[in-house]
């Protein structure tokens, strides 16, 4: 892969009275390796430059399809932002939160793309399939 990212991305995940704050963090390094989460106001907060990741956990799982129409539908600008479901990253598993917050609280994922376009960098985290199968660019 030739192409150079920049992307900032800000994880946010409400840790409540309930629950341990190092299996909030686990739950958001499950989904992103890369995060160091620090207690702010009540929740845990990350900023990493890279999906990666989730990338690799979207392909494992065969989500791409659900994650470019998650990811397109909060489309604004050269930001995207989406919420997946704490309990499933507990289990590395990503499940993208859609309507009302869960009971513990959603993990919100807001993404802004300096380079190169936002879209591109949505093709290269959840590339569009064919049948199922990721479909690339010759150019990648």
């Amino acid at each position: 892969m030739s192409a150079v990212y920049s992307v900032d991305i800000r994880i946010e995940a409400p840790v409540n009275d309930t629950e341990v704050t190092d299996r909030v963090a686990d739950a958001v390094q499950n989904l992103f390796p890369e995060a160091d989460p620090t207690h702010q106001q009540g929740a845990l907060v990350a900023e990493v430059h890279t999906m990666d990741g989730f990338s690799e956990l979207l392909h494992r799982r065969e989500i791409l399809d659900t994650a470019r129409s998650v990811f397109f539908d909060n489309l604004e600008g050269d930001t995207f932002a989406f919420d997946v479901k704490k309990q499933a990253a507990f289990e590395g598993r990503i499940n993208f939160a859609v309507g009302d917050p869960s009971e513990l609280g959603d993990i919100h994922v807001n993404v802004t793309v300096t380079e190169p376009s936002t879209e591109e960098y949505i093709d290269y985290v959840a590339p569009p399939t064919e049948d199922g199968q990721p479909v690339y660019d010759e150019d990648t």
